[in-house]
């Protein structure tokens, strides 16, 4: 199914919205390309591609819990589009998660259902890690 359906999600397996977003896939019966960012890092062109395909900024895309966005000066109007990307390449945590790309096109999949608009098949159902019944 691969093949006819790529699908590839740029995972962190300690973000539980990362989880969800990777079994409702699962669930609707992907095996999708899973890519742990934190592992493999980003490249300037994979960052610049995402970001375009997506049609967000750098600073739209980054993540501010948990990282060190405020220590290197990236908050507010402290960064610059280059900077942030810069950042980015150094420090991968930077990057929110989790990014889905399918053909159907490429989101942040914040909260996890976004996934269900990427997907041109859905799960019979899906219950969320913590309990909650998603809506398809």
């Amino acid at each position: 199914m691969a093949a006819t359906f790529p699908i590839t999600i740029y995972h962190n397996p300690a973000c539980g919205t990362s989880r969800n977003t990777l079994a409702m896939i699962q669930a609707a019966g992907y095996e999708p390309r899973v890519v742990e960012y934190l592992k493999t890092g980003w490249t300037r062109d994979l960052i610049a591609s995402l970001l375009r395909d997506m049609d967000v900024t750098a600073r739209q895309l980054m993540r501010e819990k948990g990282t060190p966005a405020a220590e290197l000066g990236l908050l507010n109007d402290g960064g610059t589009e280059s900077a942030i990307i810069d950042a980015m390449l150094a420090h991968p945590i930077l990057v929110n998660r989790p990014i889905v790309a399918t053909p159907l096109g490429v989101k942040l999949c914040r909260p996890s259902e976004i996934v269900l608009t990427l997907l041109d098949r859905k799960p019979e159902s899906f219950t969320k890690e913590g309990g909650a019944v998603v809506k398809l």
